[in-house]
């Protein structure tokens, strides 16, 4: 079976076992020195390289001398530490600089802000009265145009929603209508005597289910009615 050529990923930390993290230290101290001597070679750098392992041995790398390299280490860190008292005092000499600034900024915007709105306006002169009376016509004017367009969308969006409604309405009366219309033609399949025969009108229909009755029961009926007397039949 051939292999794909892909190396196993292995996992940062601690590697428990102690024969395999000693194997690992050896490996990787090797590597990493070689790097450190690529690195001097290449660029022309000055390494130094100190490795301390887990039972305390020192391994070291120097491209050119330790102690040469750790001079000027040294040489360099005290320099490091002689500016940063200066650069310390340059940044809060700037802090406070900026601080000032965005003081008489806000103070200056506040200071607008209350004239916009009508108070503190006996220091301005005439030409200043007038730039802020132009200032605020615009303001004005862009703020109606911006009201205007926001009525204008909610009477689109309230047009829009009576639409819909006014539809839903008539679906909801058609939807009604058919299921009366369904409901009556079940009661008629269901009921024979809702059945018309072909030809024959509704009120045909009442006068054949109820007869009128007979003639001799009205004369009847009437001729009492004239006389006074009782109305009964005889048996």
């Amino acid at each position: 079976m051939v292999g794909t050529g892909k190396r196993e990923r292995i996992a940062i930390r601690r590697i428990d076992n102690l024969a395999a993290r000693q194997v690992t230290f050896s490996k990787r101290r090797r590597g990493l020195f070689k790097k450190a001597e690529e690195l001097s070679i290449l660029c022309d750098a000055e390494v130094g390289l100190v490795v301390f392992s887990a039972t305390g041995k020192l391994f070291h790398f120097a491209s050119s001398s330790m102690k040469q390299v750790i001079d000027r280490y040294d040489s360099h860190s005290k320099t490091l530490q002689r500016s940063e008292p200066q650069s310390s005092q340059l940044q809060s000499h700037m802090d406070d600089g900026t601080c000032a600034r965005l003081k008489e900024e806000l103070a200056e915007t506040s200071l607008k802000l209350r004239q916009m709105r009508g108070e503190e306006l006996q220091r301005l002169s005439v030409e200043q009265l007038q730039e802020l009376e132009k200032t605020l016509e615009s303001g004005l004017g862009s703020v109606l145009k911006t009201k205007s367009q926001k009525i204008l969308d909610e009477i689109s969006g309230l047009e829009r929603k009576r639409t819909r409604l006014i539809e839903e309405n008539s679906r909801l009366k058609e939807q009604l209508q058919v299921t009366r219309m369904s409901r009556m033609e079940t009661q008629l399949g269901a009921d024979p005597e809702f059945v018309y025969e072909e030809g024959q009108s509704s009120e045909s229909v009442t006068n054949t289910s109820y007869p009128r009755p007979s003639t001799d029961t009205d004369d009847c009926s009437d001729t009492s009615l004239r006389l006074g007397l009782p109305l009964f039949s005889s048996k």
